[in-house]
């Protein structure tokens, strides 16, 4: 499958909804896995802003690599972003478009917002 690199260089990330599991068929619940590792995948809407655009996007991670705090509003970075063009026929109707996968989301929230020991 064609993979296409994002540079995340100058751009704003932030979680525009937390991590949720993702699933391979909503109808039965079965949950997605990634091939290689057999770990449950997850996805991480995220806000995506460059040179004044802003997108959501939805990004597809492996569970284990889904790290820190992700709340709504939490800066995050993308390591390892591709875009994968794909298209499928289902009922004779022709559907395209763009999924995003990452190698791991961290938060950068640091540690500021956690209270200091004394």
């Amino acid at each position: 499958m064609r993979q296409i690199p994002v540079d995340t260089t100058g751009a704003t990330v932030m979680v525009a909804q937390p991590p949720q599991l993702k699933l391979r068929d909503k109808k039965t619940g079965q949950v997605a896995v990634d091939n290689e590792t057999g770990n449950n995948l997850m996805t991480v809407d995220v806000l995506f802003v460059m040179n004044g655009n802003a997108e959501v996007i939805s990004v597809t991670v492996a569970e284990p690599d889904v790290s820190g705090q992700l709340a709504m509003g939490t800066p995050v970075a993308l390591t390892g972003l591709v875009a994968r063009p794909w298209e499928n026929e289902f009922n004779g109707q022709k559907r395209h478009g763009i999924s995003f996968r990452a190698v791991a989301v961290t938060s950068l929230a640091g540690d500021a917002s956690k209270p200091k020991a004394a």
